[in-house]
This record gives C-alpha cells, sequence and structure tokens, in this order.
C-alpha cells in the first residue's frame, strides 16, 4: 500500500506502458481516503512550520506521530477555509522577495498568474516542480485512457495550439507568467512527449513567441505541412481551436501559398519564429495544391467537416470543453463533423483534479474522476436555499446553504459541492469557486461533473443567475439565429447593469452573418423568458429589474477582449471569455463597439 500512496510513485513515474500508469491509479482509487491520508501527511510533514501554518497548529504539532484520520480530523478542526483574498498578503510578501518560510518550506521560485477571466482581475499562485510533475503525470495518465479507444501511430504528431505568454521578475526576483507557460518551458513538456510518443507540430519558437496571432498562423502552417502525420488536433481549451480555424478561414490562401513555395509570409516578424519555421518547411507545391481544392470546396459548405478533410489521419479533438468552454462545442462540432471530440481533462491554476477515463464520453456528459494523491481534497455540501424564505438573501452568496467540509471518503452520489483544496504548493483549504456534482464512482474515487464556477452571478435585485443559467437562457435565446438567419452566434458575455433604477441585465452578442431586427427582438425576448430563476421572473413582473437589453456589437469585438487580455499577461492557452463583466475598461469596449440595442418585452 505504501508505494501507490507515494504519489509520484515508481509505477507512475519510470513505467514506460499504459498498463502501468492505469494499475498506478486503480490502486490509489481503490483506497483513495487512506491515499488521501497520507497526501494531507506528506503536505503538512514538510510545511507544518511555514509561518501561515503555525498561525493555526501552533509550534509544538507532531504529524509524524498522528494516525492519519486524527491528523486529519485536529488539521479540519483547527485550519479555517479560505478564499484568495486570505493569503494574498502572504503572496505578495512572496512575490517582493521575503525569503522566510511563509506557505511553503521549499522557496517559491514562479508564481501563476490566473487568467482573470473570472473575476477581472489576474492573481498569484504558488508554482512549484510538484505542479510541472502533476502535469506530466496527469497528461501521461489520460493519454493512456485515450490510447486504448484510439489508439495512435507512435512518434506521430499534434496538431497543438498551445502559447506561452512572456514571463517576468517581480520586485523580489520571483519568476512569473501564466501556468501553462511555466509548464511550456519545463523538462517536464519535453517528458511528456517522449513518453506519450508524439510531438507537436511547431518548434518551442513558436510557442514562445509573445504574439498569439504569429504563432497562430505557424501552428495553422505546420500542422498542414505535416499533415499526414497528425494524430489529434488540441489545445488546453477549445476556444483557441475555434479561434484559430475562424482565423484559417481567412488565412488559408496565404498559408497555401508558403507551403508551395517553401517561403513565410511577411506577416511573421519575429525572427526567432521566421527562422525557426523556415529550417522546418520547404516547397511542396503538390501539397498546396491539394489543400487549395479541398479549402475551395469547404468554403462552398461554411467550413463544416475542416478538420477531417484537411487531417484525415486525425483520430479526434482533445481540449478542455466543460464550463466556460460548452459554448464553443457547437462549432468545434462544426469543423469536426464526424471527428471525435475528446474532452481534456479537470484542473485549475491551483491544482490538477481529476481524469476523464472515458474518451467516448459527449463533452456534455463527461465526468472527471479525482486522483487523490495530486492534492488533498475536501468538498462543501451544497443545498438549495428555498426562494420563499423571509428575506431575499442569505448568508451564502448565492441560492445555496452551506454544509460543513467533508473528506472523499464521505461524499455522496447526486450532491453538489465546492471543492477545498490543500495544495503542496502552499494552498490550505482554500476555496477552489468550482461547483461540482458527484456522478459516480471509480473503486474508491469519486467522479465528478463541472458544473459552474460559483462567483460568476448575474444579481440586480433578489434574482441570482449562474453562468450556466445565463449559457442555457443564450443557447436558448440564439437559436432563432440559425433558425432563421443562418447566422451564427461568435461570442456572448453579459453585464448587470445596476447605474439607474431599476437595475437590468445587459447581453452582448456578436453575430456572424445577417440578421433581420425582427428576428433580434424575437431572441432577445426569449433570452429574457429563459431566465427562470424565481427571484428574476418575479422581480421582473414588479419591475424592480428592468427589460433585458441585448446589444448586438460589431464584428471582432471579442478579439479587441482577447487582446484587452493578452496585454495585461494572460496566455491564449489559458484565456476564457469574461461571461459577466464588471470591469469597466471591457464595458467601454463593448459600448463603443454596439451597433444595435433591442429591448425585450417579455414579462409583460
Amino acid at each position: 500500500m505504501e508505494p501507490a500512496m507515494a504519489g509520484m510513485c515508481s509505477s507512475s513515474e519510470d513505467g514506460d506502458s499504459d498498463g502501468d500508469i492505469i494499475g498506478w491509479f486503480d490502486d490509489v482509487s481503490e483506497n483513495a481516503s487512506l491515499v488521501q491520508n497520507e497526501t494531507l501527511r506528506r503536505i503538512l510533514e514538510v510545511n507544518c512550520r511555514v509561518e501561515y501554518l503555525r498561525k493555526w497548529l501552533g509550534e509544538d504539532i507532531k504529524v509524524e506521530e498522528l494516525e492519519g484520520s486524527r491528523l486529519e480530523s485536529l488539521y479540519t478542526s483547527l485550519v479555517p477555509v479560505i478564499s484568495h483574498a486570505d493569503i494574498e498578503s502572504y503572496i505578495q510578501r512572496i512575490a517582493d522577495g521575503e525569503t522566510t518560510p511563509l506557505l511553503t518550506q521549499h522557496p517559491i521560485t514562479h508564481l501563476s498568474l490566473s487568467s482573470g477571466t473570472t473575476d477581472g482581475r489576474q492573481k498569484y499562485v504558488p508554482f512549484s516542480q510538484h505542479s510541472a510533475k502533476t502535469t506530466l503525470q496527469l497528461f501521461r495518465l489520460a493519454a493512456a485512457y485515450r490510447s486504448r479507444v484510439f489508439p495512435i501511430r507512435e512518434g506521430g504528431r499534434i496538431l497543438e495550439f498551445i502559447y506561452s505568454s512572456k514571463q517576468f521578475k517581480t520586485k523580489g526576483g520571483i519568476t512569473a507568467g501564466t501556468a501553462t507557460t511555466h509548464y511550456f518551458s519545463s523538462k517536464e513538456f519535453r517528458i511528456k512527449q517522449e513518453k506519450t510518443k508524439s510531438f507537436t507540430c511547431s518548434p518551442e519558437e513558436v510557442i514562445s513567441s509573445g504574439d498569439y496571432k504569429q504563432s497562430t498562423y505557424c501552428h495553422l502552417l505546420l500542422g498542414l505541412f505535416f499533415s499526414d502525420q497528425v494524430e489529434f488536433i488540441t489545445s488546453t481549451f477549445s476556444y483557441s481551436i475555434v479561434h484559430a480555424f475562424a482565423s484559417f478561414e481567412e488565412l488559408w490562401k496565404e498559408i497555401c501559398d508558403d507551403i508551395e513555395h517553401g517561403n513565410l509570409s511577411s506577416r511573421i516578424t519575429i525572427s526567432t519564429t521566421r527562422e525557426a519555421v523556415l529550417k522546418i518547411i520547404s516547397p511542396r507545391p503538390w501539397l498546396a495544391s491539394s489543400i487549395r481544392e479541398r479549402c475551395e470546396a469547404l468554403e462552398g459548405v461554411n467550413w463544416f467537416g475542416l478538420l477531417p478533410k484537411l487531417w484525415p489521419d486525425a483520430k479526434y479533438v482533445y481540449s478542455i470543453m466543460t464550463g466556460s468552454m460548452q459554448p464553443y462545442v457547437k462549432k468545434l462540432r462544426h469543423y469536426a463533423n464526424d471527428l471525435p471530440l475528446v474532452s481534456a481533462d479537470y484542473g485549475s491554476t491551483e491544482s490538477w483534479i481529476g481524469v476523464n477515463q472515458d474518451p467516448c464520453s459527449p463533452p456534455e456528459n463527461v465526468s472527471f474522476a479525482v486522483v487523490p494523491t495530486f492534492s488533498y481534497f475536501e468538498f462543501i455540501p451544497l443545498h438549495t436555499r428555498q426562494i420563499n424564505q423571509e428575506s431575499g438573501s442569505s448568508a451564502a452568496i448565492d441560492d445555496f446553504i452551506e454544509d460543513e467540509p467533508v473528506p472523499i471518503s464521505q461524499v455522496k452520489l447526486g450532491q453538489v459541492y465546492e471543492i477545498v483544496l490543500t495544495t503542496f504548493t502552499g494552498l490550505y483549504r482554500y476555496r477552489l469557486g468550482d461547483i461540482v456534482q458527484v456522478s459516480g464512482f471509480h473503486r474508491g474515487t469519486p467522479k465528478l461533473n463541472f458544473l459552474y464556477r460559483r462567483n460568476l452571478i448575474l444579481t440586480v435585485n433578489i434574482d441570482k443567475n449562474t453562468e450556466r443559467d445565463l449559457q442555457l437562457a443564450v443557447d436558448r435565446g440564439s437559436q432563432a439565429l440559425s433558425r432563421e438567419a443562418h447566422a451564427e452566434l461568435v461570442d456572448f458575455t453579459s453585464h448587470a447593469d445596476v447605474t439607474n433604477q431599476p437595475g437590468h441585465y445587459i447581453i452582448y452578442w456578436e453575430i456572424k452573418g445577417q440578421v433581420e431586427d425582427e428576428v433580434l427582438d424575437q431572441c432577445c425576448r426569449e433570452v429574457d423568458a429563459s431566465f427562470v430563476d424565481h427571484g428574476y421572473v418575479v422581480s421582473r413582473r414588479a419591475k424592480s429589474i428592468g427589460p433585458l437589453e441585448l446589444c448586438i456589437v460589431e464584428g471582432g469585438t471579442f478579439d479587441k477582449i482577447l487582446d484587452h487580455y493578452v496585454g495585461n499577461g494572460a496566455a491564449l492557452s489559458q484565456f476564457k471569455t469574461p461571461r459577466c463583466i464588471n470591469n469597466q475598461k471591457l464595458l467601454q469596449i463593448l459600448n463603443l463597439c454596439t451597433i444595435k440595442r433591442f429591448y425585450s418585452t417579455a414579462h409583460g
């Protein structure tokens, strides 16, 4: 039992076969509760003397002498559940160069920047060698499950839309950047390619160019240059894949010219990137002619089935497709036709959480088996608050009543939870903000459906609509675009406007295609009527919330939002369109780009 509980165990690190790492996961899942106790022990044995934990555990705790369940009980009774704001001052001290062990015993040399798309600002999160190792371990485990269903050729290539942002030094000399940037520059990224026997089409100079538009062009060019070797197509988020192929619709003729002549477009101005790509490509006029012929045909069918047409040997598309990525699945299916869409695994900047064991599961139904060695996991049970209680508010930030957090051994099938993390990188009982539901079990470890981010709430009065509520309303409201006008929704976001009374919701849409005003009027009414939260419906009927406003923005507006985040240090690899915006700069972009406004007549 002990070797399996060691986390980075010999079978998972050194075993080369898919069976080795799957067997390791079966072992730790079978005994998930004991493995979790041991994971907590390992974290505390190393870090119990750091300033933050001494504050709660005292000076005299002897971790090594406590039995597992007793240690777990003591830890959860003394250390409070926190959010990022509670440790922000500690992380800032680390960024400023303080060398006292504040959160971890080992020095923190890297800080990851969150994307900032959830609450409008980027946050520092500690990143360590452990972070890179768990990423490698998860990628190998996930690849082993995928290879059972979709075996790939050894030495094949991956068309991988991955992007590094620029790393920088904090005041105290700590290297800061996105988690994906840290990983792509680590030795674990190179090891991953060797262990999974698949190699990205693009060299490091493309991945780290710092200009996502130039990187995307080169990814597409090299993906087509090696098209007969590409085994699958991937990116961290499905947004990046959809964004890349939307660009391809405009760039394909130029890319074909480059393939024909072995040249590189003048739009690629970064010298190291140019040199690296020109070393790889050579004139292939026959390939360029074939791609041109296929693209001309694809233009006639609105690029339906683009991926299997241009990469006929590709086995699947692999990306995160849950949560805020779900709106892009429809467009991804349009590009993929019958090429399988495989949802990638579940994690965050703070920690990896679970693996997708069933690559054939549709993205809408995918579940993730928790890997009990990655962090110590707790789960806050959430129960729906009855709307007819005395007031329209509660201590909770939404329509949930919380119970005390429970360990992995006490989660129940069908119950909804918020995840709490204790990590090797210095986060202790840290609220992740992710809402999940237990859909089943793999041996002793739970399988989770990701539902949504908890703090993405549209609210004006007593109404509380989540990211999922918004997504469902937009899905229903936008159906008329394709049904009535053969148009499509490119992207969307929202804002709860309370600057005037009564406050109201504003929904921003970017649309591809021509749509008559009466159709957009219909869409506006349908979106408004699709918010079924009782507090919202009652408030709309009582006119304490005003009519929903649908703003149509000009083409390219959401690219400007992307540029705003990238310009502030985010990487395209981890970009998620913010679904509820309060940032004044972003609202200024949206309002300046609005070309039409519609007001709902739903609810009388």
